[in-house]
């Protein structure tokens, strides 16, 4: 059987693609699997902010569109990038071993993010990294940056100009009261925040300045795993893809994924989701060894003026749907008693 497989043509993207490509060849040598470079909304679009585009699937629409027509037989996405829900008719083959999933510092100068002066400037594209990291570093000044993980380490190694869009209300004889006109400030950047897996499956990751605990910046929900989407209908290549799942991966990621659909989230929008499977000797009790699932999860208002973040541990027999409802109540409960 011959399968084309769907990805965009990123450098990281086709990084990811080949691993999959690699490692299914390997399991089924009968088979033949072949990349397919789809060109999507967020790869044509570079000089918006991603929130400015859509917040709902601006690097797998096109994508999933070739899916559907049958096209393509398979996609492989980050799956941090994927909406809630796929598209109708298709669906998501069960997680393999997730990558590295924190987010790492990269610093011009600097050795550590304590080490970086009053008012140093960090580019991100995601307002889950900004608001966490101004709650760490409220001195800072974070900008928006796009381009994929070679352009944005050039951009702060090369100090390039970065502008930021800001409004002026300020009018003249000639304007509309309360006209805003667009004004830009420009900065030159100290740092960038990444995602660990991305930047350590290019090869660049000797970069690192800094790791950051998965407590003190909660990553995106499955960050670090890959989403191999296919159509719900094909049962014999979801069959080849499921027998080489992670067991703890699809379950953690699976947690956080139905974390960022029950708050009402997106990829774009404020919120982080992390699962892990600890032991009681992890959390300093060496009498009780037994595992647990601990989920840490954020949410925030769009500009981040108001914050919520929960932690819970619980049984590994406990229902996941009970972990996740807990973990909502308690984020909606504190946003709206803030």
């Amino acid at each position: 059987m011959r399968y084309l497989i769907g990805t965009r043509g990123s450098k990281l993207a086709l990084v990811q693609t080949d691993y999959v490509i690699d490692k299914l060849k390997r399991a089924y040598p009968d088979d033949d699997f072949k990349a397919v470079i789809i060109k999507t909304t967020g790869d044509l679009e570079q000089k918006k902010a991603l929130d400015k585009i859509g917040s709902k699937g601006i690097f797998v629409k096109e994508i999933e569109d070739e899916l559907l027509s049958g096209k393509i037989h398979m996609a492989v996405h980050s799956m941090k990038d994927m909406p809630d829900e796929p598209a109708a008719g298709l669906t998501f083959a069960k997680a393999w071993k997730r990558e590295d999933p924190r987010d790492v510092l990269v610093l011009k100068n600097a050795a550590s993010l304590d080490e970086l002066p009053h008012g140093a400037v960090i580019g991100t594209g995601s307002k889950r990294r900004k608001y966490q990291l101004l709650k760490l570093r409220p001195d800072l000044k974070v900008v928006g940056i796009r381009g994929n993980i070679d352009t944005r380490l050039r951009k702060l190694y090369d100090g390039e100009i970065i502008y930021e869009e800001v409004a002026d209300n300020t009018v003249n004889n000639n304007e509309i009261a309360n006209e805003k006109k667009n004004k830009y400030s420009e900065y030159r950047l100290d740092g960038i925040v990444l995602a660990a897996a991305g930047i350590k499956r290019i090869g660049r990751d000797s970069e690192i300045t800094q790791y950051f605990s998965e407590d003190d910046m909660i990553p995106a929900p499955a960050q670090g795993t890959l989403a191999l989407e296919l159509r719900a209908d094909n049962a014999k290549l979801m069959a080849k893809l499921d027998a080489l799942s992670d067991e703890k991966t699809n379950l953690c990621a699976g947690i956080e994924r139905e974390f960022l659909k029950r708050i009402g989230g997106n990829c774009h929008l404020p919120v982080a989701a992390y699962c892990d499977i600890v032991s009681e000797k992890d959390r300093g009790n060496d009498s009780n060894k037994n595992n647990r699932l601990k989920l840490l999860a954020m949410f925030s208002s769009e500009d981040g003026k108001q914050l919520a973040r929960t932690e819970q541990v619980w049984d590994m027999t406990s229902d996941r749907n009970d972990i996740v409802e807990h973990a909502v109540h308690d984020i909606r409960y504190k946003l709206e008693n803030n």
